[in-house]
């Protein structure tokens, strides 16, 4: 019998610009010339005097791209007469981390704040502007993958969303591993860091997700969603899977069977995450002054009782011991 097939991982190529050690009077052409090779052509101005300060890390998937983008103010654009000489044939998604942007395009225009994210076909007329300054995580789709993850050809307006901790699983789990691909990157001098199959895979996934809202064959990226949007409500006593499946977009049924597919259940994951966060709780100095009858309320446990017995089921021990053990240990 043959072996069974291992998936080779994915050597990215990775490209880093900082206008740090260049002549003010030439930033803004090298800025220009990097967009241009690594991420989107774009005609970029600044709005005062000041020397341009900008600094960009790219990541190239085989599908994707992927970039984060720090950089003081400044103004984009991309005209119809620049699009005809720098067609880019995708679309992005911008994701403000830092910073508050305009966005106009033929139809009017949009305001963004850090948490919003805005999807926009680059080869339509659009310019962008930060008065304070950026960062963002920038998300560029292939017109030819777009096509293939939504049935659609292109945007013909933008598209606006919110990302942060309180937004849809889906946006939230999509910007935090964009975020989370690229970090690894950040040290220019280091080597580039091999990323798994499965990572783009699940970003194409959400992507189509975020856009079409389909529900089969994504499994593992729902159970990513999932999982995000139950780290952020372990303290809720009545998380359930009913609000966890809304907050994916995906019926109650449909996230139990994904959950199976991966071999474990949504109503395991969440009661192994609060007992690993209340082994983290009582085993580190942040929860030296926290109670012991604080504990299940904080986690979202419904009793003491309960949340004492599924403890020592989990760790063969009390969360009395445990809290001892790292005290005897730290003497």
């Amino acid at each position: 019998m043959s072996e069974p097939h291992e998936e080779q991982l994915i050597h990215p190529r990775t490209l880093h610009f900082t206008t740090r050690g260049i002549a003010p009077v030439s930033r803004v052409h090298m800025w220009e010339h990097h967009n241009a090779r690594a991420l989107i052509p774009l005609d970029i101005h600044t709005i005062d005097e000041s020397p341009l300060q900008a600094r960009e890390i790219n990541v190239h998937l085989p599908n994707l791209g992927l970039a984060q983008v720090n950089g003081s103010p400044q103004i984009v654009e991309r005209s119809e007469s620049f699009i005809s000489d720098n067609p880019k044939d995708a679309v992005a998604i911008y994701f403000a981390t830092r910073g508050d942007a305009f966005f106009f395009h033929r139809g009017g225009n949009e305001s963004l704040k850090p948490g919003q994210a805005i999807m926009y076909d680059t080869d339509l007329p659009f310019t962008r502007g930060f008065a304070h300054g950026l960062e963002e995580l920038v998300l560029t789709i292939p017109r030819v993958v777009y096509r293939e993850l939504t049935g659609a050809e292109s945007l013909r307006e933008p598209v606006v969303f919110p990302f942060g901790s309180g937004s849809q699983a889906t946006a939230h789990a999509l910007a935090k591993l964009v975020r989370s691909t690229v970090a690894p990157h950040a040290d220019g001098s280091a080597p580039p860091t091999p990323v798994d199959p499965g990572t783009e895979r699940c970003l194409l996934d959400l992507i189509s997700s975020l856009v079409v809202h389909r529900q089969a064959g994504k499994g593992p990226c729902y159970v990513t969603a999932a999982k995000d949007y139950v780290e952020r409500h372990l303290a809720d006593p009545d998380l359930s899977a009913h609000e966890v499946a809304a907050a994916v977009g995906i019926s109650p049924r449909h996230l139990a069977r994904a959950f199976a597919e991966a071999g474990l259940t949504l109503r395991e994951h969440i009661r192994n995450r609060r007992l690993d966060r209340a082994w983290e709780l009582l085993t580190s100095p942040e929860g030296d002054d926290l109670a012991l009858g604080e504990l299940a309320p904080r986690l979202g446990f419904s009793s003491h009782n309960y949340f004492s017995r599924a403890f020592r089921n989990r760790f063969d021990m009390t969360p009395r011991r445990a809290r001892q053990q790292l005290r005897a240990a730290s003497h």
